[in-house]
């Protein structure tokens, strides 16, 4: 297995007042021509957001876009009609397709938020756009790893489907313990992301926000928790036309 390590202070930043963003890729004002995208991973936004505040209604297209809030949740409303607040604990998963307008603002007046903005580029162009989210609160327990987002939803039943061959899980793993991801595609890459806490894949320890671009892969990737830490796997093909 082939190991590139991501550390966290590594990304891009910018401070907008309202928004802090970090930028795992190329994005906006920030531009890192070796980062440019991980396979079909093309935006990583680790971005914290100031009560009342947001992003206005603004468009995308193809693009495979999942918000997974980290603290607090966005109000998002779109131009399917679509008007939902996704909170910790819960994941969105919107397809672009031939087009969508959508805004999203802090769900709270007073508090930050704390989200990841994922977008991928997608399997199949030009497709209806469309919308979907879900709790998992109830899933995600310590000493599990959780499929929240998959191609696959015949095996994975309780997961959210994408237009791409993707497959994302939350590991989250109790201090001293050792988890075991099982690899769905092994000519696929893993970007494994520190949601918190702090682990140890390939005797390359990771702390909080750290990544970790994980290629050649055997048939499960071990990861072991050096303190409790809660982990996001994205398994995703490495060639496309991209």
């Amino acid at each position: 297995m082939n190991i590139k390590i991501f550390k966290a202070s590594a990304r891009g930043h910018a401070d907008y007042g309202w928004l802090k963003a970090n930028y795992s890729f190329s994005f906006s004002s920030y531009y890192n021509p070796e980062s440019i995208h991980f396979g079909a991973l093309r935006v990583l936004n680790d971005d914290i957001i100031a009560g009342g505040q947001g992003f206005g209604a603004h468009g995308h297209d193809n693009m495979e876009i999942i918000t997974i809030p980290i603290a607090g949740g966005l109000a998002h409303r779109d131009s399917m009609g679509n008007e939902e607040a996704v909170m910790a604990g819960e994941v969105q998963v919107m397809s672009a397709g031939t087009g969508v307008h959508h805004s999203e603002f802090n769900a709270s007046k007073t508090t930050i938020a704390n989200t990841l903005q994922i977008w991928l580029f997608p399997k199949k162009l030009n497709i209806k756009p469309r919308y979907e989210q879900k709790s998992f609160v109830e899933q995600i327990k310590p000493d599990t790893i959780t499929t929240v987002v998959s191609a696959d939803i015949e095996k994975d039943k309780d997961a959210l489907w994408i237009n791409q061959d993707a497959y994302f899980s939350i590991a989250k793993i109790s201090a001293g313990k050792t988890i075991d991801c099982a690899v769905r595609d092994r000519s696929h890459g893993i970007y494994a992301f520190v949601m918190a806490g702090k682990v140890t894949i390939a005797d390359n320890v990771l702390a909080n926000r750290d990544a970790a671009g994980l290629t050649q892969l055997p048939a499960q990737v071990s990861i072991e928790a050096q303190e409790d830490s809660q982990v996001l796997l994205m398994e995703l093909p490495m060639q496309g036309n991209w």
